[in-house]
């Protein structure tokens, strides 16, 4: 029997969200009891604004690489883009393209195919440098061939490396690296994709389109506190905070003796109401400090009437930001928000293709984050509600409109989990079976006959991975027992020539799923022992998998999921590493029985206006599950059993009173007349989704568990 918890949770601590940040009594309740009470954390689930993203400069090697790129457009550089074979390697390779050829730059794309290992190669390298290439840029891979980026360094080509796997302890170098994971990195955000990483170049290039790219500006504010005059000062550099000054002055104060003077000197300094900052420094310093101010109130009012006479502290308490993220609620902090709204309005007006551009890669970003699992927190959620929503508008990008169309989901209200099950696994199928160039064509190619016929071709690659995941797991199943035994229950290990090496990862998957345990799937491939390990319960498996490096050809990944190389005859030396070191697999608990409830609904407040809350929670997937309620005593008043197989279905209607919903519970037709019976009472564990037939759109439960009511 599974395990219902539904968190307790104090009133206070759903009053403290609903006061602070303006959510509703409900979704207060339901962010408390999932431990979202944090305004940095609470933000990314109650906002969309793209200003909530991460600013791409506060990689610290951003503008090298921005400059680099831009040295290649004027130098008319030939450009090589290397990417993976997987979603996120191919939309990170797109995403790329796209906007280096749209600056006129001569540039080819590579994605290993066939039995090629993952990550840049030597022969690659030798072929770009047969065609005279001088740059080469690695997307979602590249952070681990060190030896192939020195070789190309030798070679005379320079190498970014645009990647989001955990590092190796020697990076790759001389290389200009743009890796949220490495730990002076100056990102704020460790998780996310190789095509977010990819995105947040194309943007930072998008901004140096304007003349503000590597111009430090000064932003100043001058108030009264406390009988003294408070002067602050923040540089900014590409949208970013570099210093901070503040100080208090009396009247009467040199301002030849202070250190204001020296921060100042040489800056272009924007104020708010220039006038009135005129006039209190005046005060403070004497009518002869005169200082060279541009005032950003006027050009603002332009864009946002409102503000035409609106002061700092108005703003200020009215900010969105600083009602999330405290440290934001002041003067000078509210004019950095206000200057960094300005300039990337001003860059929209000036740039007006960017907007749709922009949306087009967010989608690529939306699918690639799925398909590596990434957890939909902090900005995440912003690229995907974009991504999602851009496509619900009917403004799906060229390639996936063709496979929406024949996986039969335009039409309908596109989720993460409709690309998540429908269109991440037929793009990695070109993968997974050594052709993602394929999978590559298909967002490149301008032909919409051609793009329709690439798509077909995808589907049937997808039918034909699907036949090999069900032959690989019938191979699996053979050894997967008598492994878990030989490891003591903490690790299982299919090896088996079988098996082919595009669903090794899935095989992996299913293992993981089905026996709660890190696990691993290996087949042979030309002499070579080709894995995917895949991972749960909190147990990091690219430590593991470092701990004997020495047998490995290549090796690298995620926390929970990677994969790794050897030569055949290394086989025993692979062995005895696993006996040595599977002991030492410390797992934490098995929550496969455990189900968290989010909030309890009675039946009369059971609405199809539920589903707006459903839709503030999305996007769902990894760390941010779909939404699970619970009721009681509803009452069964029809019970159909649906399919043929073995393992039967459930459609039931529920009377809640005004409403009847109809509910799915898959694969539980059995328990019909042994648990529970037409006309009983039952208390319901459920998510609630769309049911969408003939275009028309209805919600349903779908069932997680149900007991007969005590009462």
């Amino acid at each position: 029997m599974k395990n219902w918890i539904k968190k307790t949770i104090t009133r206070k601590e759903v009053s403290d969200i609903y006061d602070r940040f303006g959510a509703d009594p409900l979704t207060a309740s339901i962010l408390a009891r999932r431990g979202i009470v944090n305004g940095n954390d609470v933000q990314y689930f109650l906002e969309d604004d793209k200003r909530y993203l991460h600013n791409p400069f506060l990689f610290v090697n951003m503008e090298d690489a921005v400059d680099r790129i831009l040295q290649a457009v004027d130098e008319e550089e030939k450009v090589l883009i290397f990417g993976d074979r997987d979603v996120d390697g191919i939309t990170s390779t797109t995403v790329l393209y796209n906007y280096l050829t749209s600056l006129g730059l001569d540039v080819k794309c590579k994605l290993p195919s066939g039995s090629d290992p993952y990550g840049l190669n030597l022969p690659a390298i030798d072929e770009f440098e047969k065609d005279y290439g001088s740059l080469i840029i690695t997307v979602d891979c590249g952070i681990s061939n060190v030896e192939e980026i020195k070789y190309a360094t030798e070679k005379g080509m320079d190498v970014i490396v645009i990647d989001h796997h955990n590092p190796p302890e020697v990076l790759p170098s001389p290389a200009i690296i743009v890796n949220p994971k490495c730990a002076d990195s100056g990102y704020p955000f460790k998780d996310i994709s190789g095509c977010a990483v990819a995105y947040k170049v194309v943007t930072a290039l998008r901004f140096a389109r304007s003349e503000v790219y590597k111009n430090e500006i000064a932003l100043l504010t001058a108030h009264e506190e406390g009988g003294k005059c408070a002067v602050e000062v923040i540089k900014v550099e590409n949208l970013v905070e570099k210093s901070f000054f503040s100080e208090k002055y009396d009247a009467g104060t040199s301002i030849s003796q202070t250190k204001l003077l020296d921060f100042l000197r040489g800056q272009q300094i924007f104020v708010w109401d220039a006038n009135s900052t005129q006039q209190i420094l005046s005060q403070t310093f004497g009518k002869g400090a005169e200082f060279n101010f541009l005032d950003l109130r006027p050009q603002l009012a332009r864009i946002f009437p409102s503000m035409a006479n609106a002061s700092l502290s108005d703003l200020k308490s009215k900010s969105k930001i600083a009602r999330y993220n405290p440290e934001y609620n002041s003067e000078i902090k509210s004019f950095f928000n206000i200057f960094v709204t300005f300039v990337n309005r001003q860059i929209e007006e000036q740039f007006p293709e960017i907007k749709k551009a922009d949306e087009r890669d967010l989608q690529l970003v939306s699918l690639a984050a799925l398909a590596d699992i990434m957890p939909l927190i902090d900005e995440n959620r912003i690229f995907l509600r974009h991504g999602i929503n851009s496509i619900n508008k009917g403004n799906a990008r060229e390639g996936l409109m063709e496979l929406l169309s024949l996986q039969n989901l335009l039409g309908k209200k596109i989720g993460s989990t409709d690309l998540s099950w429908n269109i991440n696994p037929a793009l990695n199928a070109t993968g997974r079976l050594g052709q993602p160039e394929i999978g590559l064509e298909l967002f490149l190619e301008k032909d919409p006959a051609k793009r329709t016929d690439i798509a077909n071709k995808i589907i049937d690659m997808n039918n034909t991975r699907k036949q090999l995941g069900i032959e690989g797991w019938s191979y699996a199943e053979e050894h997967a027992r008598e492994s878990i035994e030989k490891y003591g229950g903490k690790l299982c290990v299919v090896i088996d020539e079988r098996i082919n090496r595009g669903v090794s990862g899935t095989i992996a998957g299913r293992l993981v799923s089905t026996y709660g345990i890190p696990s691993m799937a290996i087949t042979y491939v030309d002499g070579i022992a080709i894995g995917s390990m895949r991972s749960c319960r909190g147990y990091d498996v690219t430590n593991f998998l470092e701990q004997m490096s020495e047998v490995f050809i290549s090796h690298g990944g995620h926390n929970f999921a990677a994969g790794f190389s050897f030569k055949k005859e290394r086989m025993p030396e692979f062995l005895s590493y696993l006996e040595k070191l599977a002991p030492t697999i410390e797992l934490g608990n098995d929550e496969s029985e455990r189900i968290d409830i989010d909030a309890e609904i009675p039946p009369d407040y059971l609405k199809p206006t539920l589903l707006t809350l459903v839709d503030k929670f999305e996007p769902y997937g990894e760390s941010n599950r779909e939404l699970t309620f619970m009721s009681r005593s509803l009452k069964i008043s029809d019970a159909l059993l649906l399919g043929k197989t073995e393992r039967q279905h459930l459609k039931l209607t529920l009377d809640c009173g005004k409403n009847k919903w109809p509910a799915m519970f898959w694969g539980e037709g059995d328990r019909l007349h042994k648990e529970f019976d037409k006309g009983d009472k039952v208390d319901v564990v459920y998510q609630i989704s769309r049911n969408t037939y003939n275009g028309v759109e209805t919600p349903q439960m779908i069932i997680t568990d149900i007991r007969r009511s005590m009462d």
